[in-house]
């Protein structure tokens, strides 16, 4: 069974006890950079993750506020998944582990958008990131997207 209290009370641990496994960022990634929303969608996701631990994750990231889900509209078996204010709150982390990561990783996998959004400057790409997700869109998915409203 596992722990629900946190080891200390630093800020880091705590963060990192939310976020700090590899499955969580990437969900909350995809559904930032990526827009998605269901179940499927992040099982498709490029780093493969199986459906059990895709299932213990969502749980723990509604359980700490980050995300929230709701039945969908067109078929009452499946969920829809969204983030909260909580959630949205880890914009600039994931941007800034994202900037961290293009400058450092060898080959950097990303659409070539991202690396053009780079040169908007940080404040900038945040604020449309926030806008673009309360709006129902993501960084690079939807009518709203960030890379729409940077026409790039």
């Amino acid at each position: 069974m596992k722990r629900e209290d946190n080891k200390s009370q630093c800020p880091i641990n705590f963060t990192v006890e939310i976020l700090g496994d590899t499955w969580s960022l990437l969900i909350v990634r995809d559904m930032l950079a990526l827009g998605k929303k269901t179940f499927g969608e992040f099982l498709d996701s490029k780093e493969r993750i199986g459906p059990s631990v895709l299932t213990e994750r969502l749980v723990h990231l509604e359980r700490k506020g980050i995300i929230f889900k709701e039945p969908s509209l067109t078929d009452k078996r499946k969920f829809n998944y969204s983030l909260t204010e909580k959630g949205l709150e880890l914009i600039p982390i994931v941007y800034e582990i994202a900037v961290w990561g293009s400058k450092n990783s060898p080959n950097p996998e990303a659409p070539e958008v991202w690396f053009q959004s780079l040169k908007h400057g940080k404040e900038k790409v945040i604020n449309l990131w926030y806008e673009a997700v309360r709006s129902g869109s993501s960084f690079f998915n939807g009518p709203n997207s960030v890379v729409k409203m940077l026409e790039l």
